[in-house]
């Protein structure tokens, strides 16, 4: 939990220093575009890069230019990013049991998901099928237990990515209305990322501190 406060406020503490010293859109642009989709990718296979803040304050930024299409651009490559990464992560972990590297990438998901968590994702997926893949996007570390309990149900490549098209085209839309809310609110930018940034850190840290304050029978509920 500390290591994401620590990433999260790196993040605020860039993105400030960055809007700050603003050069001209099209520098913004040719610069921010190709780090965003980065960002995001890189984000979706090593879960611990702040996707989820990166793409507010990106919104946020975006709010504040003249051009149309900056908002447009944010959430297109914001979506096609996640969606890239979540299937590359699933096709890595599709390899466990026949590759070295796949293996690792496994035992990392798996290390990842308390015991518990993996069960009720497992039932879910039995119960709503592709359909949990949506909703597990829009709840705060819920992708790897659900992802994890695809593979464990070798679920097809071509069925996962059915589902994980919408999941990432809201996951987008969520996090982009996130940061229009922070840039609509305030006259600077550094301003909005600021917010968009510690309300993305709020959202990130309500599903633990949920589960540490509820009684421990409602776990499989």
């Amino acid at each position: 939990m500390s290591g994401a406060v620590g990433a999260v406020g790196g993040v605020v503490a860039l993105a400030g220093v960055l809007v700050r010293s603003a050069p001209p859109e099209s520098t913004q642009q040719a610069v921010g575009y190709p780090s965003l989709f980065l960002l995001v990718v890189v984000g979706s296979l090593v879960p611990v890069v702040p996707t989820g803040a990166v793409v507010s304050s990106a919104a946020v930024v975006a709010f504040h230019q003249s051009s149309p299409f900056a908002l447009l651009m944010v959430f297109a490559i914001s979506a096609a990013a996640a969606f890239l990464g979540d299937v590359g992560l699933y096709v890595l972990g599709q390899r466990g049991s026949h590759s070295r590297s796949g293996t690792r990438w496994l035992a990392r998901l798996r290390a990842r998901v308390a015991p518990e968590r993996l069960a009720l994702a497992r039932r879910k997926l039995r119960a709503h099928g592709v359909l949990v893949l949506v909703l597990s996007r829009l709840v705060p570390a819920g992708r790897i237990p659900v992802m994890l309990a695809c593979l464990l149900a070798a679920m097809p490549l071509r069925r996962f990515v059915r589902g994980d098209v919408p999941a990432c085209l809201a996951w987008a839309a969520m996090y982009q209305l996130i940061g229009l809310l922070s840039g609509s609110l305030f006259p600077e930018p550094w301003q909005g990322v600021a917010a968009a940034v510690g309300l993305t850190l709020l959202i990130s840290a309500a599903p633990a501190v949920w589960r540490r304050v509820r009684p421990a029978g409602d776990e499989g509920a």
